[in-house]
């Protein structure tokens, strides 16, 4: 079976109509696309505005499930930490009441890695948007592929490292002691990070590979009346920037890059061998931080099925 045109058209005729029908679905999928285009601006800049910097911020609850090893609060603005009163009651530590002294905060670098993705696709957007004539289509398609993979990277950033990663990034990036009120033990390490759109805190009490062990401590490992605290970092060496990120030569690195597992560690020269002897996480879920990843979700198949409407029309290979 097979469909002819009455009255036969012309071959000349023929390429001509047809080339008069791809310019139509051109400019309609132009048209289209810098519409949906349009929307999608102003879906991130709703993202930017839950990471702007807005007092009072973002109040959480930091505290172990039944029990009172870690209990307080923290304030998220932006992408810092600029309030902070926890009580701490490790068992291999005495009790204490540190606070984040209010000349100083923790930066996340997760957020502000996310914040420059943000700011990123918007510029994209505003160059597209703002052209006096509209683009071609390829151009069109590679520039909506760079901001599908700026959306991917920030909605990786909100979820965090898988868990069964290895991290390391806590031994250059705990907080200095000296930002804490009183200042922490030298030989504890605070790390805030991202992880499923929640904040993060790890805690670990440390201990110095080459710490002489007491008689008594080692008699009581061999019979059993004394029992090391079990977790995941018990039998590992690590070593440790005493001083956190201040030693390390970065700003406030106080949490996860999505690039520190490629980069090298930037150890201080006064870096010690420690054991991790009690190791403590707590998350709390930032409602502002799950909104944006939800955003972020809705944004990113939004895009997707624009891109691929576009790429149906002009042949263009997504991969």
């Amino acid at each position: 079976m097979s469909l002819d045109i009455w009255p036969p058209i012309p071959p000349a005729d023929l390429r001509q109509k047809e080339a008069e029908t791809q310019a139509r679905e051109l400019g309609w999928i132009t048209a289209e696309t810098l519409r949906v285009c349009e929307e999608l601006k102003h879906g991130l800049e709703d993202c930017y505005a839950l990471l702007a910097p807005v007092d009072p911020g973002s109040t959480l609850v930091m505290s172990t499930a039944r029990s009172e090893k870690v209990k307080g609060t923290i304030t998220r603005v932006g992408t810092r930490i600029v309030k902070g009163t926890l009580n701490l009651q490790l068992r291999t530590m005495p009790p204490q009441n540190p606070q984040l002294s209010p000349q100083h905060s923790i930066h996340i670098p997760a957020l502000d890695e996310l914040h420059n993705h943000l700011n990123e696709s918007l510029e994209l957007l505003s160059v597209i948007l703002s052209a006096k004539q509209a683009p071609d289509a390829k151009s069109l398609a590679e520039t909506l592929t760079l901001l599908s993979e700026s959306i991917a990277a920030s909605a990786a950033l909100l979820k965090g490292p898988p868990l069964t990663a290895p991290d390391q990034s806590w031994t250059t990036s705990s907080c200095p002691p000296g930002i804490f009120s009183p200042p922490l033990a030298p030989n504890i390490s605070f790390h805030i990070g991202l992880q499923d759109s929640c904040i993060v805190l790890l805690i670990r009490a440390l201990e110095p590979c080459q710490a002489p062990v007491h008689t008594l401590t080692k008699l009581g490992l061999a019979i059993g009346t004394v029992r090391r605290l079990e977790h995941d970092e018990m039998d590992l060496v690590f070593k440790y920037n005493v001083g956190g990120y201040a030693e390390a030569g970065s700003r406030g690195h106080g949490g996860q890059r999505s690039s520190e597992a490629t980069r090298q560690p930037q150890y201080a020269p006064n870096a010690e061998d420690v054991y991790v002897r009690e190791k403590v996480r707590v998350e709390s879920g930032d409602p502002s931080l799950i909104s944006l990843y939800s955003k972020l979700g809705f944004l990113s198949h939004v895009l997707g099925q624009t891109r691929r409407n576009l790429a149906a029309v002009i042949g263009y290979d997504m991969d």
